[in-house]
């Protein structure tokens, strides 16, 4: 495996300073990756990202004019500032059978020990989970689907839990996925999947529609934080905002605090202008554990890609809060 990974990561975090007691802040100078930042894209948005080595490295859904999609990857020294290749990633199929990256979106990157993984929707008589691997981002190795249809919105913990994977999805009734609820299953190999058990499904106004995992969960002592998408119906169609939940360290699919209020929410230009207009979802995640400091990435609008800011602390205290 490649020791990149591991290597001093003498990099500046992206990140900036709160004015005030905020429990998160968006970045002023949002969005960090624009709807045309390739020549040929229509919109480029709910993408995930990760640290690597000395540099930040995301894959990105991109929506080209023709409105196919594809997925390309990204690099930054700083993870505001970002270089996107215009060539789609090349997946190489580990094995016959597997179908290919077909209309991808909404990816999202996993750190485990020195291997990442990328999963994604892929297209497959109805929406599926497709997953890959890279141990240097040069190389890519998709393996077999993780999922039937119908499926979205797949991530995996940054650690085994009871020496297995453990998986987030949000299966789904139908085709365009217009419901949904989160549910967490496990695998001894990534291939194999079991022990399904329900973690939470719509509640309160915001997210009385449907609900789904956002990027990784993050781990404290005192349980993981999920940050999720939920989303409520409304006479001008759905809106999408982003909370968080408090899960169980050994059974993550016990729910141990559930805040009523949104973390987030369409307020800004940019999150409710756009091909799909008020849309905040939280897809990426930077977390400098020596801080605490974490940087969100999230697609507004399905147009464009913004960053917000929080801490653990901040985030863990709003989550197990009370407040209506």
């Amino acid at each position: 495996m490649n020791s990149k990974s591991t290597a001093p990561q003498n990099i500046p975090f992206p990140w900036v300073e709160p004015r005030d007691e905020s429990v998160i802040w968006r970045y002023e100078k949002n969005p960090v990756v624009g709807r045309h930042q390739l020549p040929f894209s229509n919109t480029i948005f709910n993408s995930g990202v990760a640290r690597y080595g000395n540099e930040y490295v995301g894959v990105f859904r991109v929506d080209r004019r023709s409105m196919d999609r594809t997925l390309h990857l990204g690099r930054s020294a700083n993870g505001f500032d970002w270089t996107l290749s215009e060539a789609p990633i090349d997946f190489i199929l580990d094995h016959e059978g597997i179908v290919p990256c077909n209309r991808p979106y909404d990816p999202r990157i996993i750190q485990i020990g020195d291997r990442y993984y990328i999963i994604w929707c892929n297209t497959h008589y109805g929406p599926t989970l497709a997953m890959a691997y890279t141990d240097d981002f040069e190389t890519f190795h998709q393996t077999e689907a993780i999922s039937l249809p119908y499926n979205r919105n797949g991530v995996l913990f940054p650690e085994k839990i009871n020496g297995n994977y453990a998986l987030l999805s949000r299966p789904c009734s139908n085709g365009q996925c217009q419901d949904g609820e989160i549910f967490y299953s496990e695998s001894p190999d990534l291939t194999h999947w079991g022990k399904f058990r329900h973690v939470m499904g719509p509640a309160f106004g915001w997210s009385g529609t449907k609900v789904g995992a956002g990027p990784a969960p993050i781990r404290t002592s005192e349980g993981w934080l999920l940050i999720y998408h939920g989303v409520r119906s409304s006479c001008n169609g759905f809106i999408y905002s982003a909370g968080v939940a408090l899960l169980d360290l050994e059974q993550p699919w016990k729910v141990l605090a559930r805040p009523r209020p949104f973390l987030l929410t369409p307020e800004t230009d940019y999150e409710c202008v756009g091909d799909v207009p008020n849309v905040v979802f939280p897809s990426g995640l930077l977390h400098d554990e020596t801080s605490g400091r974490l940087a969100i990435y999230y697609g507004a609008a399905d147009t464009c890609l913004a960053t917000a800011f929080t801490t653990v602390d901040r985030l863990l205290q709003f989550a197990k809060s009370r407040v209506f």
